[in-house]
């Protein structure tokens, strides 16, 4: 016994900032599974099953397009200019941004409780549960953009548009992933704080309500006044939002500052919820 090494030891002892984030690097097969897992569950018992990831942003879509385009009116521009962008293409894809970050940040917030049956019996890093969540949603993801783009064909061969295509376009996987640290970061924090307080998981739905119509997905930029800008700015959801138009559109707003800005609050609160998801996993079966 004295002369056996162990790869894993499990003590009640953890440093500040154990993160364990090559110790979930070597668990990606049981990351997988969660996936698979997460993916399956989500559509089970459905009539149309997967189809749902398209359903649900043409619908969201079209309401937006009806209510706040044709009825309300709201300008569509982020930035200065006689651009011919159709109103559909602007909602959907703010609506496939907003909704891949609400669905991790909400899904991603149950992580403890949801998963507290395995937690108990069997020892794995916890922070595996909340990334499996995250590339779970990312499928329905990219389903959703696959069917945006032939959307987009089809409106560039109607023409009538000013859609281009430019090498903002190759700014994507960088957006994806940052729209993935901050969703993450933000449903571990959530996640960290109602193993305690269960009643403020009643407002997480509430809270991304909220947090949307402060982000420019029902409407443009140029709706937000220039000396409110900087302050709505901080928001780390709008560089994100503006940049993504700007990449698959090929024109709008773009300010380097800003969005560096936003990938320095969205690592901030990203480290924020590790730490407290270290902290928190020690005893959340006390609590849970």
């Amino acid at each position: 016994m004295e002369n056996e090494t162990f790869k894993t030891l499990i003590t009640g002892k953890h440093r500040l900032l154990d993160l364990h984030l090559r110790e979930t690097f070597e668990y990606r097969d049981l990351v997988y599974l969660f996936v698979k897992r997460d993916f399956i569950a989500m559509y089970k018992q459905t009539v149309l099953g997967p189809l749902w990831a398209v359903i649900q942003p043409l619908l969201t879509t079209v309401v937006f397009t009806i209510v706040f385009g044709n009825l309300a009116k709201l300008t569509t521009a982020d930035a200065p200019g006689d651009h011919a962008l159709p109103g559909f293409l602007f909602y959907m894809c703010g609506n496939i941004c907003w909704a891949f970050f609400s669905g991790v940040v909400q899904a991603t917030s149950n992580t403890f409780l949801n998963n507290r049956s395995t937690m108990g019996k069997v020892y794995y890093p916890r922070l595996v549960t909340p990334v499996a969540t995250a590339f779970s949603r990312l499928i329905s993801f990219g389903i959703q953009m696959a069917l945006f783009f032939l959307i987009q064909v089809f409106f560039l061969v109607r023409g009538g548009t000013g859609i281009r295509v430019t090498p903002a376009l190759l700014l994507l996987p960088v957006l994806v992933l940052h729209l993935m640290v901050l969703s993450v970061g933000c449903g571990i924090v959530v996640s960290s704080v109602t193993t305690k307080y269960r009643d403020l998981a009643m407002l997480v739905g509430f809270g991304l309500q909220l947090w949307q119509y402060g982000s420019p997905i029902a409407y443009g930029l140029q709706l937000v006044p220039d000396a409110m800008l900087p302050v709505y700015m901080m928001n780390p959801v709008t560089p994100i939002i503006t940049t993504f138009r700007y990449a698959v559109f090929g024109f709008g707003y773009f300010n380097l500052g800003y969005y560096l800005a936003s990938w320095g609050i969205s690592l901030l609160i990203f480290f924020i919820g590790l730490v407290l998801f270290s902290r928190i996993e020690r005893t959340f079966m006390d609590t849970i």
